[in-house]
């Protein structure tokens, strides 16, 4: 089989240790793996898009259901759960119970915010279009944005009052609004929680108040946190507000690490007696940015404070470099029955990988491709992945694909390479 690496394509900022697949004797069974010189340290998306085509990729990359190995020790955090995640790699860094379902408490708004945006976006809504406070909301319990019933308010305000104030009257408006009651809307919730993939969630209420079965972990408020921050950027600065006057009272963001750090510039807190003091904040720094979950602290400053470690840890002690541009060669494999004899497979999105600062050395990539490929394949189409590890650990595995499409060969091609096929797997070894 032939086999090939475009290094010369790829802009080269770790040392990963190779060997030359091409003097190795390989086995002609379900998959065929070998090492890959990569440039950088790989790492797609956590959520790789679907690619065209019945037999495309269409699942997401996996990632570990763990932290990544360290190569520095990751801060003490008092807190019941806890995480903190590079964006552009999707890998988490370090974390505690990160699939323990927890009270979100306010956290929930994060979902009740995204559903508005996604109003916005499709034309459902605009910032402009008033809606009218029901007496449900105005009599809303917790922290609100002093609305009045029967008073209309501008979505737009509606959104900061929700985002900054942490309105629960502001929550309910926009629920009543959009899923005709707050029932109908935890339904509207749940289902875009569920194609999050946020499988650990359920939502009763718009609000995040204490009820029966209204759960969340922070892997998923992790992942919810991320497509805010991904899907609709444009509504994303509204996070960063200080404060917000509405009804001539002003009140500030309770996310203190907006006062005390430049580069964070997000996203909510969260509280309540039973589920302690919770915040999801994100920073952004040197073109980087990750995220923290951070849930069942004992105070507002503790919650502050416990997140600040985890951000700047995670920001000091690992580097997030690309490894593969989007649509390069990273090898070649052979093609049975079809007009080409092989196909450039790769990757349609860049590929990231978060390590531990200085220890590109320390990663290895390898390669497994299924065997036997037929023909047609179809641009997109799966034909392998990429595993990549640390120090024997496995970080993450991303998909490979065909970067471009094989036609099936005429009868004869075809039946020519049924022969060889016939004679590769009788003499193949065992």
């Amino acid at each position: 089989m032939k086999k090939y690496l475009t290094v010369a394509a790829l802009a080269v900022v770790l040392s990963f240790q190779t060997a030359d697949a091409a003097r190795s004797k390989h086995k002609y069974k379900n998959r065929y793996k070998r090492p890959v010189a990569a440039a950088t340290a790989a790492a797609a998306t956590a959520a790789a898009s679907a690619v065209p085509g019945e037999n495309a990729a269409s699942e997401p990359d996996v990632l570990p259901p763990e932290p990544v190995p360290q190569a520095s020790t990751a801060p003490e955090i008092a807190a019941a759960a806890y995480l903190v995640q590079d964006l552009q790699s999707g890998q988490i860094l370090t974390g505690k119970n990160l699939d323990k379902q927890i009270e979100p408490a306010s956290l929930t708004k994060l979902m009740t915010a995204y559903l508005a945006f996604k109003a916005l976006e499709e034309g459902r809504l605009k910032a402009e279009t008033m809606l009218t406070p029901s007496e449900t909301a105005w009599r809303a319990e917790g922290s609100r944005m002093f609305l009045n019933a029967g008073k209309p308010v501008a979505v737009g305000d509606l959104l900061k009052g929700l985002i900054v104030q942490s309105g629960n009257d502001a929550a309910i408006t926009l629920a009543e609004a959009l899923g005709g009651s707050e029932a109908g809307f935890a339904d509207m919730m749940n289902a875009e929680a569920k194609r999050l993939g946020m499988s650990k969630t359920h939502f009763v209420n718009a609000t995040g108040l204490p009820s029966d079965g209204h759960m969340s972990t922070v892997r998923d408020l992790a992942i919810l946190s991320a497509a805010i921050i991904k899907d609709y950027p444009k509504y994303y600065p509204i996070y960063s507000m200080q404060s917000f006057k509405y009804n001539n009272i002003e009140q500030p963001n309770r996310n203190l690490l907006l006062y005390r750090d430049p580069n964070v510039d997000g996203l909510k807190t969260g509280h309540t007696n039973t589920a302690g003091y919770n915040l999801i904040a994100s920073s952004k720094r040197n073109g980087r940015r990750v995220v923290s979950v951070v849930v069942g602290t004992e105070s507002i400053e503790a919650r502050a404070g416990e997140s600040s470690k985890l951000l700047n840890w995670a920001l000091q002690a690992f580097d997030t470099p690309k490894a593969y541009d989007a649509n390069t060669p990273v090898s070649s494999v052979k093609v049975y029955k079809g007009q080409e004899d092989n196909v450039n497979i790769g990757f349609l999105e860049p590929v990231y990988l978060t390590i531990p600062h200085g220890e590109g050395n320390k990663v290895k990539p390898v390669l497994e491709t299924v065997q036997p490929v037929l023909a047609p394949i179809e641009k997109g189409q799966v034909l392998g992945k990429l595993k990549i590890t640390y120090n024997g650990q496995v970080l993450a595995e991303r998909k490979v694909v065909a970067l471009t499409a094989v036609d099936e060969a005429g009868f004869f091609g075809r039946l020519w390479d049924s022969i060889k096929l016939w004679f590769k797997n009788m003499f193949a070894d065992e």
